[in-house]
């Protein structure tokens, strides 16, 4: 058949309405017989309309294992905890008796039919699961307590279809609605399938309760960890001090005049993460090509002068250094886009697909004012462009739950004053960049105005927001023939 001839469509005279499945049952399923949806309009699960009048993909039989299982041995409760959470289940009794198994778990007593029946009538519910009786079934179904982790992997599975389903019924209709601009809904449509595969339940708001005991147990968890590292490490002792790394979720800024430093300073963050510490992470160059940046990763970790590198005057020295640290560089997981006219579309889908490929952990974008906003609507000003990119930026870094640092220029305003030091208000082109970021990090040296100044071959890292602890400034030593700068720690 040629590409041109059009294919046979059954829907080919019909509109948009008429693409819905008709209303029927289905003899399919992970039970394998004529069933009615279990999920009713108050259980907390949106079928997602017309997609759901089949029965959604499930395995009752699994369901039944596993809380079998988990009554019959407590190995297999943690085994189990591990891989569900309640809304996984697609009965709704079975969900209640999985949060009761918990919460007795969770309190050190034994959990059996039992002492479950007794939980659910104190709480009202024994008549919702199907009495006492049901309990005792769930155990007597169930094959081995042993293979408890398999069952639950299954109806993870089919879970994870459900919300598939649902997903792909929310694009459907965000296609046919089109009531936003075409870059928005594709944005919206990566956004629902990514929230898929991180597991993530529409339920996002919690009572101030729950979310306490989350708070508590990561205090306990840094105390327990006396003193090290809790984020990304830069590399950098007295910053780490000050911040204890580079947080989950947070926008970090690093600002300063052209020539100051700023594509260095963030390739030595990213060198920290990625060769010293292993941690995945992505440079977006809109500036360098991914060659100099290769160049400019070796010369830092070789201590090759970089000159020597462009100017092909290596001594066998410099070979020989260069050689010892190839190795470790390249085996780094350390991902470089130098694609140009990068969109922050396109940056949010690429990062989407570094976090569920390689557990991303850190993103550099050099820098900010190069970057384009990427949709069709025209921004009523450049200003309003940064702006939007830059609250973009910080909802990425929220929603993937890792710091991104972008880099940004400064106006002239500290080439105005006697000492040449940037603010916070230099920041160019737009005043939501300090808004959206959660630590501004304004970088300056004295030796590029002032050839002659005593503290030549010395910089500052002006610490100049820190929404979740002090400010400071920090000096470090710059090696601009080495292409970075290095440690100057005072504690």
């Amino acid at each position: 058949m040629s590409i041109s001839e059009p294919l046979d469509d059954p829907w080919a005279d019909s509109g948009p309405s008429d693409r819905l499945p008709a209303s029927r049952r289905r003899t399919e399923g992970g039970r394998g017989r004529d069933e009615q949806h279990e999920r009713g309009p108050d259980s907390g699960w949106d079928g997602g309309g017309a997609a759901f009048e089949r029965v959604p993909p499930q395995d009752l039989d699994a369901e039944q294992s596993v809380l079998g299982g988990m009554l019959l041995s407590k190995d297999a409760i943690a085994d189990v905890v591990e891989i569900l959470k309640g809304h996984d289940f697609y009965k709704p009794a079975h969900e209640t008796v999985y949060q009761a198994i918990l919460d007795v778990y969770a309190k050190g007593e034994p959990a059996d039919p039992i002492t479950i029946a007794a939980e659910l009538t104190k709480r009202g519910e024994i008549n919702k699961v199907g009495g006492a009786s049901y309990l005792h079934t769930l155990v007597q179904t169930v094959p081995t307590a042993a293979n408890a982790a398999y069952y639950a992997e299954i109806v993870h599975e089919r879970a994870v279809l459900r919300r598939l389903v649902e997903a792909g019924t929310r694009i459907t209709q965000m296609g046919y609605a089109a009531d936003d601009d075409v870059d928005e809904i594709v944005n919206r449509a990566q956004a629902e399938i990514y929230a898929v595969t991180e597991q993530r339940t529409s339920e996002d708001y919690l009572p101030l309760g729950d979310i306490m005991e989350g708070a508590l147990d990561e205090i306990e968890a840094i105390g327990s960890r006396s003193g090290e590292m809790t984020g990304v490490p830069t590399g950098f002792t007295d910053f780490d001090s000050l911040t204890n790394g580079l947080h989950p979720g947070q926008m970090v800024v690093i600002a300063a005049r052209p020539a100051m430093g700023k594509s260095t300073l963030a390739l030595d963050f990213a060198r920290a993460a990625s060769i010293k510490n292993n941690l995945p992470s992505v440079i977006f160059s809109l500036e360098m090509g991914r060659n100099e940046i290769a160049m400019r990763l070796l010369s830092a970790e070789a201590r090759v002068a970089l000159h020597h590198m462009r100017s092909g005057t290596m001594t066998d020295d410099d070979w020989t250094r260069l050689a010892r640290r190839m190795p470790d560089v390249s085996a780094a997981p350390l991902y470089i886009d130098d694609s140009p006219n990068l969109s922050m579309m396109e940056i949010r889908a690429k990062c989407r697909r570094l976090k569920q490929r390689n557990d991303l952990k850190l993103v550099v974008i050099d820098y900010l004012q190069l970057m384009q906003s990427g949709g069709s609507k025209r921004a009523e000003s450049r200003q309003q462009e940064v702006s939007d990119m830059s609250r973009n930026l910080k909802l990425l870094a929220k929603e993937l739950e890792i710091p991104v640092i972008a880099l940004s220029q400064l106006n002239r305003g500290p080439e105005q004053r006697t000492d040449k030091k940037p603010m916070v208000s230099d920041l160019r082109e737009s005043g939501s960049i300090e808004q959206d970021a959660d630590m501004v990090i304004l970088l300056h040296r004295e030796d590029a105005y002032e050839k002659e100044s005593p503290r030549a071959g010395e910089a500052d890292l002006i610490v100049a927001k820190h929404r979740n602890g002090p400010t400071a400034t920090i000096t470090v030593a710059f090696q601009g023939h080495y292409s970075r700068f290095v440690d100057m720690a005072q504690t």
